[in-house]
């Protein structure tokens, strides 16, 4: 299970440290990064990219136009990235570029249970605070969900 926040900035070139207490659930030494749905980039367990990878391809016909466009925005600009001996790895410069990261400049790691996400720091707070409303939106059809479960148990 892949939780919490952590920030480290981005090297000269373009390495990231991925923090100890993830790299000791990741299980391996490599990670499929690739572009999110957001401004931010996914990575992924092998295991896991080929579950996700496997899903979008099987899902619907190459001759479906908005299956290409999925197929061409997520699964395309995929990478495979070793994890080097210091714990970090090297982002590619176009999923840097497609992410808003830059060299030396602080970045956000997000675990998110099956997957993580890397963002700008400066993308992530302005997320943060554009989403406010729908997130308290959320929270409460979340609460509710919670306390009807809670009723039938």
């Amino acid at each position: 299970m892949l939780n919490g926040e952590y920030r480290n900035s981005l090297d000269e070139k373009g390495r990231f440290l991925i923090p100890a207490r993830i790299r000791n659930e990741i299980g391996g030494n490599v990670l499929v990064i690739t572009r999110a749905v957001d401004k931010c980039l996914w990575l992924f367990t092998p295991d896991e990219w080929r579950r996700i990878s496997g899903s979008i391809m099987g899902s619907s016909s190459m001759f479906k136009s908005k299956t290409r466009l999925l197929q061409r925005r997520i699964i395309a600009p995929a990478q495979e990235c070793e994890i080097d001996k210091s714990g970090r790895i090297t982002i590619p410069p176009s999923l840097r570029e497609s992410a808003g990261l830059s060299s030396k400049k602080e970045a956000v790691i997000l675990g998110v249970q099956r997957y993580m996400e890397i963002w700008d720091v400066e993308t992530y707070s302005g997320y943060l605070e554009e989403s406010e409303n729908d997130f308290l939106e959320a929270a409460e059809g979340l609460g509710d969900l919670l306390q009807s479960g809670l009723k039938t148990e």
